[in-house]
């Protein structure tokens, strides 16, 4: 940790740049321009620019932006994990002609509606894994000790929120440590620190070269796992204010919550992205801690398509990406 919170004093400028690892690459998001880098099958790296949408009204708006903000990053990130599939797969694997000619026309003529679709199911089976499972199972706790929901205290609900929370949590550890077993996801781990490493040493002003990075810690203040794992933990705080009911309406209460908990969240991980004070490392230490799993060093050749990624989003207004007006240090 001590080398992470070194990182964040050399940090000169904090950035909006963040990115997404991707089979074989990076994906980056720039204030103007979006790109993602992938290693091909011959050790060239393909750097493709997606196209970047207009920002939406809604997404000025304090604690309503983190949602709508949340859903859009995961759908461009559904067509750039697609697209990296395709670059990195081998030149000469051979795929069905007429399956992959009608999925190719479909994605042709309706990629907002297939990427949509796809994100939309992602979140419902987030939601279903982390939200209302542990739910579900702390109710049957309920039952199975005797307790009817409509004779509990304050105190016993506030009770079962925290174990509620705990159950979510520990699914939430439980489902990281066994898809960081997979080799597969271990190199796509290695992408994700790329990710932190090469932004780390952008913002300490430093060139963008292979050993330049290799100095910065692969753990970031402003990642989405810690975004995450600060949502695990505003929702105990939110559902306790909801009470506990029937296993429907406490699905239903939680469901609707989940826009707040998300707005709550995002606000929370811009601000403690940037403060220096001991309440922002309080609040960033458990999702850099987790960025144990969610990350691993990458080696040269990452590096390589990390440094292309970054290079290719860079703006040419040197203040467009700042994080906040307060951002750069002298």
């Amino acid at each position: 940790m001590a080398r992470n919170d070194a990182n964040r004093a050399s940090c000169k400028r904090a950035t909006t740049i963040g990115g997404q690892a991707l089979i074989e690459g990076l994906m980056m998001i720039g204030p103007d321009k979006q790109a993602l880098a992938v290693r091909r099958p011959d050790g060239s790296i393909e750097v493709e620019f997606l196209s970047k949408k207009k920002a939406l009204a809604i997404e000025k708006i304090p604690f309503v932006r983190g949602s709508v903000k949340l859903f859009r990053q995961m759908t461009l990130g559904m067509k750039a994990l697609y697209r990296s599939a395709e670059l990195a797969e081998a030149d000469s694997a051979e795929e069905s002609a007429g399956e992959a000619k009608q999925k190719k026309s479909f994605l042709d003529r309706h990629p907002e509606v297939f990427f949509g679709l796809m994100t939309v199911i992602a979140l419902a089976l987030s939601i279903g894994l982390f939200i209302l499972l542990p739910n579900l199972i702390t109710d049957l706790l309920r039952r199975l000790l005797g307790y009817r929901a409509a004779e509990l205290t304050r105190s016993a609900k506030v009770l079962l929120t925290f174990v509620e929370g705990l159950v979510r949590v520990v699914i939430f550890l439980g489902y990281l440590w066994l898809t960081a077993q997979n080799k597969e996801v271990k190199r796509v781990w290695q992408y994700h620190g790329s990710e932190h490493k090469t932004i780390a040493c952008y913002e300490a002003g430093e060139a963008l070269t292979v050993d330049n990075i290799k100095r910065f810690s692969r753990f970031h203040p402003r990642c989405g796992t810690s975004f995450i794992f600060l949502v695990l933990i505003i929702s105990v705080i939110v559902f306790s204010f909801a009470g506990w009911h029937n296993p429907l309406i406490n699905v239903a209460l939680r469901l609707l919550l989940l826009p707040l908990i998300a707005g709550l969240s995002y606000e929370i991980i811009r601000w403690a992205g940037v403060s220096e004070s001991a309440l922002a490392r309080f609040i960033s230490s458990p999702g850099l801690w987790l960025q144990r799993l969610t990350t691993a060093e990458p080696d040269e050749a990452i590096l390589e398509v990390a440094i292309q990624a970054m290079e290719a989003v860079l703006p040419e207004d040197p203040n467009s990406d700042l994080w906040s007006p307060k951002a750069v240090k002298a």
